[in-house]
């Protein structure tokens, strides 16, 4: 499209450049006749003019491709964050079931152990957390480490010797970390004058 109008401005200007030096010549002769001949337009003068407005169309063209570059990149971005926000919400679903799966595996009684069924149940957990792991979802420590509103949602405080104000005291839910965001905070207990 912009090669076309390239086009049609240059073939303008070469036929306004013919007709100016032809304006010219009849100019110059009707004033030789009398001066009432109209004095033609100077054909530099509309050279120049063509030559604004093929540059002024070339500008136009290159904005409104830029323009469309920008509204791609745009959307690209937005569908991969929209894409992004679901599978959060799955994976926070998942979380859940890796709660259960822990506090399950944690609190197994010794007599069922060996168990086939527990084995199994074992490696369910397991995978579940290789899957986890290869979305890039990963758990975090807190007890021991100073409380962090980013990072730990506090239920409770309690006085602890030895304990300095503001250290994770004791982890009741696990905190999970997508690459280097925090996926979902871990509930903890935290030291307290």
């Amino acid at each position: 499209m912009l090669a076309s109008r390239v086009s049609t401005l240059h073939a303008r200007v070469l036929t306004y450049a013919r007709k100016g030096y032809e304006s010219m010549t009849s100019t110059h002769e009707g004033r030789e006749e009398g001066r009432e001949a109209q004095v033609a337009p100077n054909p530099s003068d509309e050279l120049e003019a063509l030559r604004l407005e093929r540059d002024e169309q070339i500008a136009a063209h290159q904005r409104t491709a830029a323009d469309f570059a920008n509204f791609r990149r745009r959307t690209t971005e937005e569908r991969e964050r929209e894409a992004g926000l679901a599978a959060e919400g799955l994976l926070m679903k998942l979380l859940a079931v890796a709660d259960d799966l822990d506090r399950a595996m944690a609190n197994l009684p010794a007599e069922l152990a060996d168990q086939p069924w527990t084995e199994g149940i074992g490696a369910i957990h397991r995978k579940l957390l290789a899957l986890l792991e290869s979305e890039e979802v990963r758990p975090y420590d807190s007890v021991g480490a100073a409380f962090d509103p980013r990072e730990h949602e506090a239920v409770a405080q309690r006085t602890e010797s030895g304990k300095p104000t503001g250290e994770v005291l004791e982890e009741h839910r696990k905190g999970w970390r997508i690459r280097d965001r925090v996926l979902r905070p871990a509930v903890v207990s935290v030291a307290t004058d």
